[in-house]
C-alpha cells in the first residue's frame, strides 16, 4: 500500500523511481542520454523552483522568503494585527484575508466573538485587506477558491494552511512570522528537503481523500520521514484524482509535520481555476527530466481501504476491516495508549461501544476545511440517500465549507438528501475541529472527516472529569456508519452509485457579501476595539543572567499544541493576553499557572526598580547560594521567570498563543529534547523565549527546581553552541552544573531574543 524508501531517489521523467544508489549515474544516464548530478537533479523539483523564486537573499541554502498572499481566521488576525500596530503598522503591503470561521458563534465569554469580527472589518479598511463575514466560509477554503495561484506562497496563521493541490505552496505558521510579512521582512529557513509522494493507481470506490490522507500519516509520522520537509506529489496517480480528491489529500499533510506541500498540476486543476473564474491563476507544474528527492514516498492508491485514527492521534490509524475484525485488541491497545496521553486523570474505557459484536458509534460529523469540499458531501448524500440516521443517540452534523458550497447543494439536491435521513446541515465553521461545535456527550465516541483528533481537544476536559473519544475517517465512511445507525461500516461495503457531480461556483456570493479594499488603505478609519481587546503587556529585554524556575515537567511522548494552550471555550479569550493565559496548560497541568504567576512576581518588582526579594520569599536564598559561585549576579542583572520542559512539545496548531501565554506569564524559556514542529520553535523564538534542547535521559533537574544561566545574554550574543546552566540546591547549599543547546538561530533570532520579543525588536517608539 505505502513504502518509504531507505534515502535518497531521482523520478526520471515524472514515471520512473531510481534509487540512490552507486548505480544510479549510469541508470540515469542510459535513460536521458547524459549525465546528471544529484546537485543539478535536486533544482528539478517543483519546491525548489518555487522557493527560489520567492527567496530574496541570493543563497538557496539560506532562504529569506517573501510571500505573494497571507490569510489568518479570528482566532488569530486580532493578535497579528495587534503586535504589527505596535511595530508601527500603516498598510499591509501585500493582500491580506481575515476570515471569521472559527468564532463565528456570537457567545458570551472572553471577548463577545463580534466584537472580534468588527475589530477585523475596520482594520481590512483601515490597512487595506479583505474581510470575510461568519458562515461565508472557512479559511482554507476561501483561499482555494479566492487565493491559490500556480507557483504562488501562501502563508497563513493556521496549521492547516495547504494548497499544494492547486499548485500553491503554502505554509501554517504563527502569528509572529505574519506580522513579519506585515512589516516587510522576510521568513527565514534553511533550505527544506523535498520528499516525493509518487501515486500509482486510482482509488476503488468507497475510498475517499481522508484515507489516502491517513494512510500516509501512519506510515511517516512517528518516524520523522517528512518532518519539516516538503512533499511533493508527482506520478501516474495523480491523474485519476479530482481536484477536491487532491485538496482533501493535501489539507492534511500537515499532520505528517512535513513543512509545506505541492503538486504537480494538469487539466483537472486548470479546469478548477476555470469554474472559480480565475483562469490566468493556473499554472502547469511539474519536476524537470531528472529530479532528485530526499527520500521517496510510494503509494499504490489502488490498495488503500477505508481508514479510521482512533484517539488520540492522526497517526494512529487501521483500516475499518482491521478494527471490526479485531475490536477488543485495537480498543485495549487505545486504552492502554490513552494512561499515557491522559495521565490517569480519567477512567477510560471503550469496552462499552461493543454492543453485540459490533462498534457503536455516537456521533458523525462531516466539517471544516478537510471534509466539507463539495465531492466529500455529494458522496456522503448519496450514501445516505433513503436511509435514516435513526431516532436514538446517534447524531450527524454536516457543515460545507463555503456558501459557494452550500449553495451548489441545495441546487443539486444532496441538501435534501442529507436533510431527509436527520442529519443536520450546518454553515462554513471550523469549531467541531478545535472543540467549539457539536461537542460529544461525556464518554461518546464521536467520527469526524476532520483534521485533528488529539485528547483535551473536541470537549475533554480532564479536571473536571469529562473525556471525549475523536477518530478520524472519511465523510464516505462516516455517511455509511450513519446509514447503519452507528455500527462502524466502511463505505466499501456500500453497494449502491455515488455520483459525480458537476460544481458550479457563484461568485457573487462573495461579491455581495465579502468586504475587498482592493488593496487600497483608508487611514481615516478608526478601528472598532471591544471591552476585552487588549494589547500585548510590556516585556522586558533579556537580563544578562537569568534565574528560572520549572513550574511544569512533562514526559508524554509528544505535547500537543491544545495541550499548550486549550482549543474550545478558550477561544473567545484570544483577544485579551492576560485572560487568556490564564488557561495555559489548564488541561495538561491545572498547577502550571499558579506556580508561573508566582515566580513572575519576582521579575514584576524588578522591572520596577524594587528589589525582587522583598515580592518572593525564594529569591534571597538562591541568589545567596548564586553568589557564592557566581559574585557579579545580582538582582539588577538577572531576571527571574519560569521555565517548563517537555519531551517533543508543538505538535498541531500553528497557534502563537501556545507561546505567548507562557511569556505573558513569565516563562523564559522551553526546555525539550527536541521540538516537534518548526512552528512552535519559532513561535517560542518571536515572543523572545530561549528553545533550550537538552540531551534524552534522566534530567538534571526536575519541577519546582531553580536553574541559573549565568551570561545568558552573552551566550545569545556570541552565538555559544553549548549553554551553561545550573541547578540551583538551596537546602545542599551547592550548583550542579549541566549543559543544553540553542540549536541554530539566524542572526535576527538571536536580536529577537535579545530584545526581548518580536514586537521589542520592531517596536517604533
Amino acid at each position: 500500500m505505502i513504502t518509504l524508501s531507505q534515502g535518497g531517489a531521482y523520478l526520471v521523467k515524472g514515471m520512473e523511481i531510481i534509487p540512490e544508489s552507486a548505480e544510479a549515474a549510469a541508470q540515469i544516464q542510459s535513460k536521458t542520454g547524459r549525465e546528471i548530478s544529484r546537485t543539478e537533479a535536486a533544482k528539478n523539483t517543483m519546491a525548489y523552483g518555487i522557493l527560489a523564486e520567492h527567496n530574496t537573499s541570493g543563497n538557496m541554502e539560506k532562504l529569506k522568503i517573501k510571500f505573494d498572499k497571507l490569510t489568518s481566521h479570528d482566532i488569530t488576525f486580532v493578535g497579528i494585527i495587534q503586535t504589527a500596530r505596535a511595530s508601527g503598522l500603516t498598510k499591509f503591503p501585500i493582500p491580506y484575508v481575515l476570515t471569521n470561521c472559527h468564532n463565528s458563534l456570537c457567545a458570551v465569554g472572553g471577548t463577545i466573538n463580534e466584537d472580534d469580527h468588527m475589530f477585523g472589518l475596520t482594520c481590512a479598511k483601515r490597512y487595506g485587506g479583505v474581510y470575510v463575514p461568519p458562515h461565508q466560509a472557512v479559511i482554507h477554503q476561501y483561499a482555494r477558491e479566492m487565493l491559490a495561484g500556480g507557483g504562488k506562497m501562501i502563508l497563513g496563521s493556521d496549521s492547516h494552511t495547504r494548497y499544494g493541490a492547486l499548485g500553491t505552496m503554502a505554509m501554517g505558521e504563527g502569528g509572529p512570522e505574519l506580522v513579519k510579512q506585515l512589516l516587510s521582512q522576510t521568513y527565514d529557513i534553511n533550505m527544506p528537503g523535498v520528499v516525493g509522494v509518487y501515486l500509482t493507481g486510482e482509488p476503488v470506490k468507497g475510498v475517499g481523500p481522508q484515507d489516502v490522507a491517513l494512510a500516509i500519516i501512519g506510515a511517516v509520522f512517528g518516524n520523522g520521514y517528512v518532518k519539516n520537509k516538503v512533499m511533493e506529489f508527482v506520478g501516474p496517480g495523480v491523474a485519476s484524482l479530482s481536484a477536491d480528491f487532491r485538496i482533501g489529500i493535501d489539507v492534511m499533510t500537515t499532520e505528517t509535520t512535513c513543512l509545506s506541500s505541492i503538486w504537480q498540476t494538469d487539466d483537472e486543476i486548470q479546469e478548477f481555476y476555470e469554474i472559480h473564474g480565475r483562469t490566468e491563476e493556473y499554472k502547469e507544474l511539474s519536476p524537470g527530466e531528472v529530479a532528485y528527492y530526499d527520500g521517496m514516498i510510494e503509494v499504490d492508491l489502488s490498495k488503500i481501504r477505508p481508514m479510521i485514527a482512533m484517539p488520540f492521534h492522526p497517526s494512529n490509524t487501521y483500516t475499518i476491516d482491521e478494527v471490526n475484525a479485531n475490536l477488543k485488541d485495537v480498543l485495549h491497545d487505545v486504552e492502554e495508549r490513552a494512561k499515557v496521553s491522559l495521565d490517569g486523570a480519567v477512567a477510560y474505557s471503550l469496552q462499552d461501544k461493543i454492543v453485540d459484536g459490533k462498534f457503536m458509534v455516537d456521533q458523525g460529523i462531516i466539517a471544516g476545511c478537510a471534509g466539507g469540499g463539495f465531492e466529500n458531501i455529494c458522496a456522503a448524500a448519496d450514501i445516505l440517500r433513503g436511509s435514516y440516521i435513526g431516532a436514538d443517540g446517534f447524531t450527524l452534523s454536516v457543515y460545507p465549507a463555503s456558501m459557494p458550497v452550500y449553495m451548489e447543494l441545495i441546487k443539486n439536491g444532496c441538501a435534501a438528501a442529507i436533510l431527509e435521513t436527520g442529519a443536520v446541515l450546518k454553515t462554513a465553521f471550523c469549531g467541531p475541529c478545535f472543540g467549539a461545535g457539536d461537542t460529544p456527550a461525556n464518554n461518546a465516541f464521536s467520527i469526524r472527516h476532520s483534521t485533528r483528533n488529539f485528547p483535551n481537544r473536541e470537549g475533554s476536559k480532564l479536571q473536571n472529569g469529562q473525556i471525549s473519544s475523536v477518530a478520524l475517517m472519511d465523510a464516505r465512511s462516516i455517511a455509511a456508519t450513519a446509514a447503519n445507525k452507528g455500527v462502524l461500516t466502511p463505505a466499501t461495503e456500500f453497494d449502491g452509485e455515488v455520483g459525480k457531480y458537476k460544481y458550479h461556483f457563484d461568485a457573487n456570493i462573495y461579491a455581495n457579501r465579502v468586504f475587498d479594499s482592493k488593496g487600497v488603505a483608508d487611514e481615516s478609519v478608526e478601528i472598532q476595539f471591544g471591552p476585552n481587546i487588549k494589547d500585548w503587556p510590556a516585556m522586558g529585554a533579556l537580563p544578562e543572567n537569568l534565574v528560572l524556575r520549572v513550574v511544569s515537567e512533562i514526559h508524554d511522548p509528544v505535547t500537543t499544541t491544545d495541550e499548550l494552550i486549550p482549543s474550545g471555550e478558550t477561544s473567545s479569550y484570544r483577544s485579551n493576553p492576560l485572560g487568556l493565559a490564564e488557561f495555559t496548560l489548564s488541561r495538561k497541568d491545572p498547577e502550571y499557572v499558579g506556580r508561573a504567576k508566582d515566580i513572575q512576581q519576582a521579575e514584576k518588582a524588578r522591572m520596577a526598580g524594587e528589589h525582587p526579594c522583598q515580592a518572593h520569599p525564594d529569591v534571597k536564598p538562591v541568589m545567596g547560594v548564586v553568589k557564592k559561585t557566581f559574585e557579579d549576579a545580582s538582582h539588577e542583572n538577572t531576571g527571574f521567570g519560569s521555565t517548563i520542559f517537555a519531551v517533543k512539545p508543538g505538535d498541531g496548531s500553528a497557534r502563537e498563543q501556545a507561546a505567548s501565554c507562557q511569556k505573558v506569564l513569565g516563562g523564559w524559556a522551553n526546555i525539550a529534547n527536541e521540538y516537534a514542529t518548526k512552528r512552535y520553535r519559532s513561535n517560542l523564538i518571536n515572543w523572545g523565549m530561549l528553545p533550550f534542547l537538552i540531551e534524552e535521559g534522566e534530567l538534571p533537574f526536575h519541577n519546582l527546581d531553580y536553574l541559573f544561566f549565568p551570561g545568558i545574554r552573552k551566550a545569545v550574543e556570541e552565538k555559544a553552541e553549548i549553554i551553561e546552566a545550573y541547578k540551583v540546591s538551596v537546602e545542599d547549599d551547592s550548583l550542579e552544573r549541566f549543559t543544553l543547546k540553542l540549536g541554530e538561530l539566524t542572526d535576527e533570532e538571536r536580536q529577537i531574543i535579545l530584545k526581548g520579543c518580536l514586537i521589542n525588536y520592531n517596536r517604533v517608539d
